[in-house]
């Protein structure tokens, strides 16, 4: 939609007859706007039909001057009056480009603002024909012209388009052309407004490609959960089959086993969890950004997660000779939370803590209140993780101390996933690290109301 520039009313001395209508100001119903000639001064501008408003530049005091009419004036002094005072607005207008043209478009007038606008002086543009200010390919389709026929025919023509600066350079502008007629209703020139809209052409612009790198970004996100839930349901079931297979020969179904045998079915076990477990974190990751997660958010005794979470890490923990405690907390202390979905964080950062922790290591569990949340603190003596990674740690598939050499198993998602939940449930997760010294995540969960 265009823009709409405000109208100006603009009376132009152009061809006003002498005569009674000329000492009145009065003219002809229908006719279009004009300006009436003074004779009560003198006139340096060239005589004829068709005269053009020579622009002019006031001092403050001369604009209050103008602006004080005596209570008893001449009507030809007050028609001279009334002109200088027209002269001084169109003077004053900085930001719109308010030009006159002859009937042929060729510039009779020139304000300050369109020197603003196009960087043109007035002595550069009078004289010449306003198709100066368009590209060479509007000026070839023949746009100027038409944009005259249309006002001369219609009264009035609005558009938009580019424009082009004397230093060569483009911008978006809005213009309007009116026609000018005299008292007779003869066509007598036109008034053309100009404002550049660069900026406001820029923005929509920006904010159009943006909404397509949005729109791109979603639908290549949500080609990628699918795609990822496909995959870990199509994994899930040959691996599930394995799993049964493995517990089947362990059972002895196909006779006794050898040690070596049991062993090596051990082994195909272990690998089998791993790859179930990578799979539902990318399971659970896809279902995550799909927004697929229900939350049943309810009042969670703090002390009930701990005791429920802490006894799974501990095979974790005595494999690895790690210390690894939980901290027997207020029964009082209770979080808004899905009790699930909580104990689920809990569970991957203390893994992980237990896996970054070498052998003597510590491993804490512990809570305490502030004001309107409950603190949950993973706290260890691992590793670490390095200053440039912390900002990243939370993204999806970045792991501490991944390499390709690097025994470390896992997807780099826990960390990903348990910050999403968190989220989910208007909490917050963050950590502080010290490279060789530990790590501390914390938990900070609203309370539960009373």
């Amino acid at each position: 939609m265009a823009w709409r520039l405000p109208i100006i009313v603009v009376p132009i001395p152009i061809g006003v007859p002498n005569g009674k209508e000329q000492a009145s100001g009065r003219s002809p119903a229908g006719t279009g706007p004009t300006l009436p000639q003074s004779t009560g001064a003198k006139d340096s501008r060239p005589s004829g039909g068709n005269r053009a408003l020579t622009a002019k530049r006031f001092k403050p005091q001369q604009a209050e001057e103008l602006t004080t009419v005596p209570q008893r004036i001449g009507p030809e002094e007050q028609l001279t009056l009334n002109e200088e005072q027209f002269r001084f607005l169109i003077e004053a207008v900085r930001d719109y480009g308010i030009i006159m043209l002859d009937q042929d478009g060729r510039i009779a007038s020139w304000n300050t603002g369109a020197s603003n606008v196009f960087g043109y002086s007035q002595d550069d543009v009078i004289g010449r024909h306003f198709s100066m200010f368009y590209p060479e390919d509007a000026v070839a389709g023949g746009k100027p012209p038409y944009e005259l026929e249309q006002a001369a025919e219609t009264g009035r023509f609005e558009d938009e388009g580019w424009r082009v600066r004397k230093n060569g350079t483009r911008f978006w502008a809005n213009s309007v052309i009116t026609a000018i007629r005299n008292r007779n209703g003869q066509l007598t020139g036109f008034a053309k407004i100009t404002r550049d809209l660069t900026e406001r052409k820029t923005a929509e612009a920006r904010a159009l490609l943006d909404a397509k790198l949005v729109a791109q970004s979603e639908a290549a996100s949500l080609a990628k959960s699918e795609f990822l839930a496909a995959m870990s349901h199509e994994l899930r079931t040959p691996l599930n089959a394995i799993g049964g297979y493995v517990d089947l020969l362990a059972l002895g179904i196909r006779g006794p086993l050898t040690e070596q045998q049991k062993e090596y079915l051990d082994r195909i076990r272990r690998s089998q969890k791993h790859l179930l477990a990578i799979i539902s974190d990318l399971l659970n990751f896809s279902r995550i950004e799909a927004g697929q997660i229900k939350y049943d958010i309810k009042s969670v005794p703090v002390r009930e997660v701990f005791d429920a979470v802490g006894p799974m890490i501990i095979p974790q923990a005595i494999a690895k000779s790690v210390d690894f405690q939980w901290e027997k907390v207020d029964t009082e202390l209770k979080v808004s939370a899905d009790r699930s979905r909580l104990e689920q964080i809990l569970l991957n950062l203390l893994t992980n803590a237990v896996k970054f922790t070498e052998h003597g290591g510590q491993v804490r569990l512990t809570s305490k209140p502030t004001d309107d949340h409950i603190r949950m603190d993973v706290t260890d003596t691992g590793i670490g993780i390095p200053n440039e990674t912390l900002a990243t740690i939370f993204e999806p598939f970045v792991q501490v101390g991944r390499s390709l050499t690097s025994n470390t198993e896992g997807t780099g998602l826990g960390l990903a996933i348990s910050r999403d939940l968190a989220r989910a449930m208007h909490a917050e997760l963050k950590v502080e690290s010290t490279p060789g010294k530990g790590s501390t995540f914390t938990l900070l969960f609203p309370r539960a109301k009373v």
